[in-house]
């Protein structure tokens, strides 16, 4: 089961603050305990929302918002991207993460990833050549 572990945002990580030396140091620790372990897949940390920008889709309008936007709490400021067996495996493996807040409590979010059995039916062969002619593409890369 993949897993994605959105970091949520801080005063800090919005004003474009970057972690200590040893914030960093315990990450990549703890980055490369998950990559020994051949849990890891990807992790990334993002940059402030005010050099970004969504897009409102309202059927064929698209209408683009540009950074910084509010309610740093529903923010991310990275992720990790984990293979593990069970949600519960996941936790115990974001429990042994440092703290990605140095300015006050931190907070991690963990959601599993479709997959393509998840769709059941709706999957059709045609998609799912389409999926892996997608996956190819992207492993070649």
């Amino acid at each position: 089961m993949k897993f994605i572990v959105f970091v949520k945002a801080s005063a800090a990580t919005e004003a474009g603050r970057m972690p200590s030396d040893t914030l960093m140091a315990d990450m990549g620790r703890f980055n490369e305990e998950l990559a020994l372990a051949g849990v890891l897949l990807a992790a990334d940390g993002l940059h402030p929302s005010a050099r970004g920008a969504r897009i409102v889709y309202d059927g064929a309008e698209r209408t683009v918002v540009d950074g910084p936007f509010t309610a740093t709490t529903e923010l991310v400021a990275g992720y990790w991207i984990i293979e593990v067996g069970s949600l519960q495996e996941a936790i115990e493996w974001m429990k042994k993460a440092p703290s990605p807040q140095e300015d006050g409590p931190g907070e991690v979010e963990i959601r599993q990833v479709f997959g393509a059995e998840d769709f059941g039916a709706a999957m059709t062969q045609q998609l799912r050549a389409q999926e892996e002619r997608v996956r190819a593409t992207l492993a070649a890369r």
